[in-house]
């Protein structure tokens, strides 16, 4: 933190949005943010910021920011103090846990929120009620990830850094538009082309990314295991595959092998050509590193995990993993979607992916925590927790979250809570969820409060606090340890964001090597960092796998079909998608001038053939509909997408919300739900806009 001229003060602190970690410094003037410059030592962003980045700081000092604990009486909301909202809420929760157990308590975390959050969150759950209920918002767009991964490689994360693509000599990117939805990433991806390195981009649109390619692979939505399949057959057919690794390192590779047997010619499913899958499966193949990027496209599917699968299945067929240029890397839509996992804010481990049902490691952390009676039981997840409001959820807290829009099948979620007889809810803003919840209460976002965002790459980034909070609203780790006093409980006696990530580390082996003070140099660390003097770990996999016997596990996995496909009422395939100039529910992004003037409202693409031949002019308002809602859009007419195929913005609410539209049916694996694939019918509503 320094100071110029005596007037500005320049805070460095780590970007809110995306999951890079990009670093930037807050600008402060007489105690209120005034802009942001970036923070030219990271090595994440080497000085350079997106427009969401840039306008970071514009929301933080909204006049539509909550100031004070809010309390539902007769449908109103009526301000209240803090002590009436604890009192309320500690009141609701314990009656509730001691009438109906456990399983009646539902906790939802986002994953915009500082790691020392999630973790306390999740420690509340587990100590004060028993119940493993506790999961965030990477259920519903890496949670695949982190089941796949695991399964494959014994690590849900990725598995080297960033700028580690300029190492390769193939970049193979699916499912995965990089250059608008995660930018400082995507700078990697120009670098390594203008470096000579060949960029394959597979996807059923023609993106901003789709543009960089040296080989653009257009496939129909949601074929991916299929097109993957094909892939490896081809590789082993022209004898490219790497023996020695599969050998050494691998396990299941003749399953593997008799799975893809079957799927030399995948032209009916995919619409690629068998010769162009051949060509990709060389190049890739031929290559002495390739690495593997993707992101939703892959994981928000009734198949996500065994998408995932399928790419590790990829990587190890080639030796792709284990070194600098190679890996499986998925691309985390959130600052802090690899945190809120690693904190344990997840139904089935505790921080550091320590299993619940574990006796051993039960045990452990009923000693170090100073309790008894923790639960081995697999919690309900989110996506889960929604379906079982009102029975057996009676009470819910909701932490930073907006389900109303960001949920699938909205007008589901919206019957699901108010089944709920009693609803907490913690956040910034008003928002759309919030307005059914019996408690409001208002916390601090990333600029007023210290703490930690672990990135895609598993770097664990500080921030710093800049300004104080607006009227009474608290740091959120601060109301966490409020509620935990009054609730009677022990081994909640933190007086700082340090003093919980201190606890954390204490009992997460795979962390106890990262204190705040090593965070403090630009470069950070990457967990796993058992000791302090341990340098961290950059790249997984180096000498073996991290399952438990050491080896990388190969899956022979079928292509099955999405759970809705296009039929005569509803004709077209609906996919969703990021745009450069929003992020999620846009309660942040929709309050940066800028960034609202250059997508102020829905639309949905829709390709030029069908366009004219429902007579939709470009910049028409459109209605469409699916088998749980109908929302609208503006039309944007364009090649970027195939005949019969639609993308809608995922960003924002109301009659502007695809998720009215979407499928809540789930992966059985992850309970993913099918976000990105939809079966909808269009019609027109007015004319030229």
């Amino acid at each position: 933190m320094t100071e110029t001229n005596g007037m500005l003060r320049y805070v460095p602190t780590t970007c809110p949005y995306c999951g890079v970690g990009c670093g930037l410094n807050l600008v402060v003037n007489d105690g209120k943010l005034v802009g942001v410059e970036p923070y030219k030592r990271s090595p994440i962003n080497e000085g350079k910021l997106c427009p969401k980045g840039a306008t970071c700081w514009e929301f933080v000092q909204s006049p539509d920011r909550l100031t004070k604990p809010l309390i539902k009486k007769n449908g109103k909301f009526e301000e209240a103090s803090w002590d009436e909202a604890y009192d309320l809420i500690a009141s609701k929760f314990k009656e509730t846990y001691e009438k109906f157990g456990p399983k009646s308590l539902g906790f939802q975390v986002s994953c915009r929120t500082p790691n020392e959050e999630c973790y306390i969150m999740q420690k509340l759950a587990r100590v004060a009620f028993k119940t493993n209920n506790i999961d965030n918002c990477a259920r519903i767009c890496h949670g695949p990830s982190v089941a796949g991964l695991s399964l494959s490689f014994g690590s849900g994360a990725a598995t080297n850094p960033f700028e580690d693509a300029l190492n390769a000599d193939v970049i193979f990117m699916i499912g995965a538009n990089t250059i608008e939805a995660h930018p400082l990433a995507g700078r990697r991806i120009v670098q390594a082309k203008k470096a000579g390195k060949k960029i394959i981009v597979c996807d059923p649109r023609y993106t901003p990314t789709a543009r960089l390619a040296d080989h653009y692979v257009r496939y129909n939505p949601s074929t991916n295991i299929a097109l993957i399949n094909s892939i490896m057959y081809w590789i082993i057919q022209q004898d490219l595959h790497d023996k020695e690794f599969i050998e050494k390192r691998t396990t299941g590779f003749e399953e593997l092998k008799a799975t893809v047997e079957k799927y030399a010619d995948v032209e009916s499913i995919t619409g690629v050509p068998t010769e162009r899958v051949k060509e990709i499966a060389r190049i890739y193949a031929s290559a002495k590193n390739a690495v593997i990027i993707y992101c939703l496209g892959i994981t928000e599917l009734t198949t996500g995990t065994d998408n995932v699968r399928s790419l590790g299945n990829l990587a190890m067929l080639t030796g792709n993993v284990g070194r600098p240029g190679t890996g499986v890397n998925p691309l985390r839509g959130q600052n802090n979607v690899q945190g809120a996992c690693d904190m344990g804010a997840y139904p089935n481990v505790f921080s550091g992916y320590q299993k619940c049902e574990d006796d051993a490691t039960r045990k452990r952390m009923e000693e170090l925590w100073g309790v008894t009676g923790l639960s081995s039981e697999y919690g309900v997840t989110l996506t889960e927790q929604i379906n079982q409001c009102g029975d057996p959820i009676k009470a819910m807290y909701i932490f930073a979250l907006n389900p109303v829009v960001s949920y699938p099948n909205a007008n589901h979620v919206m019957k699901s809570l108010e089944k709920l007889d009693f609803l907490v809810v913690q956040d910034l803003f008003m928002t759309e969820t919030a307005q059914y919840a019996d408690v409001v209460l208002p916390g601090a976002s990333f600029a007023e409060k210290d703490g930690t965002f672990t990135s895609g790459e598993r770097r664990v980034n500080r921030i710093r606090k800049a300004v104080d909070t607006p009227g009474d609203a608290k740091e959120d780790w601060q109301i966490f340890v409020d509620l935990a006093h009054k609730l009677g409980l022990n081994g909640f006696d933190f007086n700082s964001p340090e003093d919980i990530w201190n606890d954390m580390r204490r009992v997460t082996p795979s962390m106890a090597g990262i204190s705040y003070a090593r965070m403090e140099k630009p470069e950070s660390v990457h967990w796993p960092c058992p000791t302090e003097d341990h340098p961290g770990t950059p790249i997984l996999h180096r000498e073996k796998f991290s399952s438990a016997d050491g080896l990388g596990h190969f899956f022979g996995i079928e292509y099955r079909p999405p759970a809705e496909v296009a039929d005569e009422e509803y004709p077209f395939t609906l996919m969703t998608g990021r745009l450069l100039f929003h992020y999620h529910t846009r309660t942040q992004t929709g309050r940066a001038k800028i960034l609202h003037h250059e997508v102020p409202e829905a639309y949905v693409q829709i390709n030029e053939e069908d366009a004219a031949r429902l007579k939709i002019q470009n910049g028409e308002m459109i209605r469409l509909r699916s088998r749980r809602g109908e929302a609208e859009a503006l039309a944007r007419v364009t090649d970027e997408v195939a005949p019969g195929v639609l993308m809608m913005t995922m960003h924002f609410g109301g009659k502007g919300s695809v998720n009215l539209l979407t499928n809540n049916v789930l992966d059985p694996l992850s309970k993913m739900p099918e976000l990105k694939h939809s079966a909808v019918a269009v019609e027109k509503i007015t004319g030229v806009q």
